[in-house]
């Protein structure tokens, strides 16, 4: 089967049973409708002045959500670690990233069943998803929804990484691959919410 499948957004009753599944795992899920109501739901969950880390994403990119979380009234992280030297200080480095107050990004894959599952060539953003962060929160394009597991992992392998690696590429002059997954299977109430839009955002 084409991995072109990936990009078709999900119709409303496989959005109702990723929204039911995920709450049911203790996750906060909603589903907004644009990028705009994605952009305003975030901004709500965040309190003025939090310290807040953006991970690289092209959803948050895509939602104005990268611009607006690493500028006032928001504490930028992404900019204090940026603003380390990495021969000097890579430890404050990777503290900062490992453990913000609020972690915000995206997710590659989406389960009826209620997972959540990411790959990551660095793992820099596993550790604040896992544990490390107080709050986080997830935007994720309703194309990203999927049966199961095995079929987030086809989608990773078949159709994220390839839009990643062009990525990469343009971005740092490297190629991406699938080093590191994280897949969350479950979190306690009140931790991760994840705002599903109901169009395509992000790969």
């Amino acid at each position: 089967m084409s991995a072109a499948r990936f990009k078709q957004v999900a119709d409303a009753a496989k959005i109702d049973r990723a929204v039911a599944a995920l709450n049911k795992h203790g996750f906060s899920a909603t589903v907004v409708a644009d990028g705009a109501a994605a952009k305003a739901a975030v901004l709500a969950l965040i309190p003025g002045g939090s310290g807040v880390f953006t991970f690289t994403s092209a959803t948050l990119d895509a939602t104005g959500l990268t611009e607006a979380l690493n500028a006032a009234p928001y504490k930028s992280l992404r900019d204090k670690m940026y603003g380390l030297d990495r021969n000097t200080q890579s430890a404050e480095m990777r503290a900062i990233g490992s453990a913000p107050a609020f972690a915000v990004g995206s997710v590659h894959a989406v389960t009826e069943t209620g997972e959540l599952m990411l790959a990551s060539a660095t793992g820099s953003q596993l550790p604040s998803y896992a544990y490390g962060a107080g709050h986080v929160v997830f935007v994720v394009g309703a194309q990203k929804i999927v049966k199961d597991l095995a079929e987030a992992t086809e989608r990773i392998a078949t159709y994220t990484l390839p839009l990643e690696d062009t990525r990469a590429q343009a971005a740092y002059g490297v190629n991406s691959a699938i080093n590191k997954t994280l897949i969350l299977h479950g979190e306690m109430p009140g931790r991760i919410d994840v705002v599903i839009v109901a169009e395509e955002l992000g790969f």
